[in-house]
């Protein structure tokens, strides 16, 4: 293949690539300006470019930024929407904040939100401002903002390591490489540092403590290179993209990767510590691969582990390792160059005994002209691989007598063959008796591979000349024609028996590869008809001690995120909880206490970790074969989507139960409620009537018809209560969404509740000029009173209610607040739900549906309700309601 040929894009990779436009189709797009420190310029880069979308009609909006008294900066702000801070107290302190839920509301095309990596204030919704961004995104918005290199955690220490100031603000890296766009904003260091003196970067005292602490001439440029560096890294990342979605096979030199040629030989492991030093010289990512040909799976076991080993060593030295199966391994190696667009190959120095080695070379070179080649020189072993171990060595030794074996087996059989076909001469035509001993030669190449089916095409040749050729008995030759025979007769033994050892081979990887895929099949098959965790358990155990020889203990997590070990597991509890917790593998032939006899390894599922699979194999030595670790890796991925799908379908049945249980619930207190409502009003009624009849009652009897008067009012509310709590969850209520002025809506809700404040003190702090608000006056004045006489019931007498409206940016927030014992803690939350109650026993009268109407009745409007401290000192209950857009009032009558 040319360099210049385009290749066949990976179906896998283009699918990937699809799936992945699709989710960021849904989402807002993220530009981040990106700097080495403050004073670069980040700020005005990000106000010009909005400035200019702007002006092309784009909506825009300026979420929150800091101009650090900087007359520039603020003069870029000039004709752009701003949008009003969110006002936290904190420690009697009024703090400015971003207004997320304003920014949500007010749906711009584009928002700009400065210092990505800012803390928000307690009371916020989110600990951090990049957060925030993640909720915009996630709404469709557009986000322009900036990040200065050293708060990305990734950098956060070797920043603090150069400039001896470790900041406590971070952003994750997955937010800085998940972003759309990331825009360097450079500037020298002495440009800097002219800047900063200049008063254009900090205020005049804060800069000349600056310049003698962070803003050092040498800090700046370490940071620069930073800055410069995870930029590249960025955009490395966007042209792999690019090449993978346009299908793009030569190689663009735009990196500086390298790929270490990984062969069978000692010197191996020199090219990789060589290539892992060049890398770190060059800051440059590397990989290493070796490539498994038939005959090179034919290696030798200890040879085949020792190259398995220096793979290993690649890949704790920061390698990105793989194993390539082909037939000829120039064509794989820039296969994988190509398809990761490394430019460098490093590749050992070829001896003057091996011309194998410089054939590659000379072939890689030849089809791929535009990727450089790097040779290194080879390195002598070290003693441990000098002398290798003892069950090495048996290895080895096995291996030898299962190879004579083979090679006596091979001439025994083609000297059996002229013996028994000896007799037929003057019987058989010669040409019959070739044939036989080539079908000699193909049995023993089916049976022994490639080695010995040539020493049997020799011996048979031979043995053709000695029994069959005159004069007999004599290898001399009477007719130069057999000489053409013999020739023949080797040339086709050879390569029929070099083809049929190729077929024998390419057969058996087949079996192997069916083998596994078999067992894949079986697995998953089991895998989809479980419904229980302790079948997936019963499952996986006996699915890896059938595929793998090794005993497997399957460790899930409790509620509280702890392994539980089951009766009799051998397990290590201490490094399975670490491979839970961090999602990594450890034990035997990891980086992690390799030490450990079992090699555990965590079931990741999409959305967690979802248990530990323990192994204790049989040979420690298969952990090092790449296709067993795939396919494990395989069998626990498919453990994990099993655990995870049984844990949702508990879910969902629980779900449904509640839901069931809800719906009956609801029918019942429908059901009560409207049978007892006429006999109630019929009580309420005559008690009343009782309590008033003339001639009058004796002063207790009167009192005892109050009470019961009283009594009875109280039932007839609950039931109410109870019946209007089963219309709204059924959607039976029909809402009168109308516009009213919210003073009117407090004031009814007052007077219909003065007779629970009357031993209170009320009063009201609604600010000037509220808006009109588009909901239903009836149902609104039902929360107000429910949330007023919610107070009166749980505070002492005298104490104080205070009802206050304002405006918080697109919301119209209502609070009903008073200084007594407050909620009890940890329980605001729940007091919203049905029958949940402020006092668990309490004598005070209720059922607890009072504010789990008012919850409804808000979220029906498009509004949310929140319980939490008071600034007056109790309790606090806000509704927030959404202002809309008023229709025009009417115009002055001229």
């Amino acid at each position: 293949m040319s360099p210049t040929e385009t290749q066949r894009a990976d179906p896998d990779a283009l699918l990937a690539q699809v799936q992945s436009d699709e989710r960021k189709a849904a989402r807002g797009k993220l530009r981040i300006y990106f700097g080495a420190s403050a004073g670069v310029g980040k700020t005005c880069a990000m106000l010009v470019a909005a400035r200019k979308l702007r002006d092309d009609g784009v909506a825009v909006l300026v979420g929150v930024l800091e101009t650090h008294g900087r007359p520039d900066t603020a003069a870029l702000l000039d004709g752009l929407d701003l949008l009003a801070p969110a006002m936290l107290a904190h420690r009697g302190q009024a703090l400015r904040e971003f207004d997320l839920d304003a920014a949500l509301a007010a749906v711009p095309s584009l928002i700009l939100v400065d210092e990505l990596a800012h803390s928000n204030a307690p009371g916020s919704r989110h600990p951090k401002r990049w957060q925030d961004v993640e909720e915009l995104l996630a709404a469709g918005i557009d986000v322009f903002t900036t990040v200065n290199v050293q708060h990305l955690d990734s950098l956060n220490d070797v920043v603090g390591g150069i400039t001896g100031v470790r900041v406590a603000e971070t952003v994750p890296d997955t937010v800085f490489d998940g972003a759309d766009e990331v825009v360097l904003v450079d500037l020298p260091a002495d440009e800097l540092l002219a800047r900063l003196r200049g008063g254009k970067v900090y205020q005049p005292e804060q800069a000349e403590r600056a310049a003698k602490n962070f803003f050092r001439k040498g800090n700046l440029i370490a940071l620069r290179e930073l800055a410069l560096r995870r930029t590249a890294d960025r955009v490395e990342g966007d042209v792999r993209a690019y090449r993978i979605e346009k299908s793009i096979g030569p190689v663009w030199k735009t990196g500086g990767a390298l790929l270490a040629c990984v062969g069978p030989r000692a010197d191996a492991e020199h090219v990789v510590r060589s290539t892992a030093r060049l890398a770190g010289q060059l800051g440059a990512d590397w990989h290493a691969v070796y490539v498994e040909t038939p005959a090179l799976q034919r290696m030798p076991a200890p040879r085949r582990e020792l190259t398995l080993k220096t793979l290993r060593l690649a890949q704790e030295l920061g390698a990105s390792t793989a194993v390539l199966a082909g037939r000829d391994i120039a064509d794989a190696i820039v296969g994988y160059a190509r398809e990761h667009n490394v430019s460098k190959l490093v590749l050992a120095r070829a001896h003057p005994s091996w011309p194998w080695r410089r054939a590659h070379r000379e072939r890689i070179a030849g089809i791929a002209p535009d990727i450089d080649l790097i040779e290194v020189g080879g390195g002598k072993p070290r003693p441990a691989e000098a002398a290798p171990e003892t069950n090495t060595v048996t290895l080895a030794f096995d291996s030898g007598k299962r190879r004579a074996a083979a090679y006596a087996w091979s001439g025994a059989a083609s000297l059996a063959a002229a013996l028994l076909l000896a007799p037929l001469v003057g019987h058989v035509d010669l040409a019959n008796i070739v044939m036989l001993l080539l079908l000699v030669v193909v049995l023993v190449a089916v049976r022994f591979g490639r080695g010995p089916s040539v020493l049997c095409t020799c011996l048979s040749v031979a043995c053709f000349d000695f029994f069959f050729v005159t004069p007999r008995f004599d290898f001399a030759v009477s007719d130069l024609e057999y000489l053409i025979t013999f020739g023949v007769m080797l040339a086709v033994g050879l390569i029929t028996g070099h083809l049929t050892a190729g077929l024998r081979f390419q057969a058996r990887v087949a079996a192997h590869r069916e083998h596994r895929s078999r067992a894949l099949y079986e697995f998953a098959r089991e895998l989809s008809g479980a419904l229980q965790t302790e079948q997936i358990v019963d499952a996986t155990r006996a699915a890896i001690a059938r595929t793998f020889r090794a005993g497997a203990t399957l460790l899930v997590p409790d509620a509280e995120g702890r392994l539980q070990a089951p009766s009799g597991a051998t397990a290590d509890m201490g490094i399975a909880q670490w491979a839970f917790d961090h999602a990594q593998s450890a034990g035997l032939g990891s980086g992690t206490l390799p030490a450990s006899p079992l090699f555990y390894l965590p079931l990741v599922a999409p959305m967690r970790t979802r248990g530990v699979l323990a192994i204790a194999p049989e040979q420690q030595r298969w952990m090092l074969i790449p296709e067993q670790r795939t396919q494990l890796d395989t069998f626990a991925a498919l453990a994990a989507i099993a655990l995870e799908r049984v844990h949702y379908i508990e879910v969902a049945q629980d779900a449904l139960v509640n839901m069931e249980s809800e719906r009956l619930r609801n029918s019942l207190l429908a059901a009560l409620s409207h049978d007892l409502r006429t006999p109630l009003t019929l009580l309420v009624g005559l008690s009343e009537s009782l309590a008033d009849s003339s001639p009058a009652l004796a002063a207790p009897q009167r009192d005892m018809a109050v009470i019961l008067h009283e009594e009875a009012l109280r039932m007839s509310a609950l039931v109410a209560n109870l019946l209007e709590m089963a219309r709204i969850q059924s959607g039976q209520i029909t809402f009168n969404m109308q516009w009213h002025p919210l003073e009117e809506v407090v004031g009814s809700a007052l007077r219909a509740c003065a007779a629970p404040l009357r031993a209170h003190a009320v009063r009201t702090a609604l600010a000037p000029g509220l808006p009109l608000v588009r909901f239903d006056a009836v149902l609104i004045e039902r929360v107000l009173y429910n949330l007023l006489e919610n107070a009166a019931k749980y505070t002492p007498p005298g104490s104080t209610i205070e009802v206050s409206g304002t405006v918080h940016g697109a919301w119209l927030q209502l609070r009903v607040d008073d200084d007594g014992p407050g909620f009890p803690a940890g329980r605001a939350d729940t007091l919203f739900e049905k029958f949940a109650r402020g006092e668990r026993e309490s004598a005070k009268p209720g059922v607890g549906l009072g504010l789990a109407i008012c919850r409804a009745i808000v979220e029906a409007h498009g509004g949310k309700i929140e319980a939490g401290a008071s600034p007056i000192g109790g309790a606090s209950l806000v509704v927030n309601l959404p202002l809309g857009t008023p229709p025009p009032g009417p115009e002055p009558e001229t």
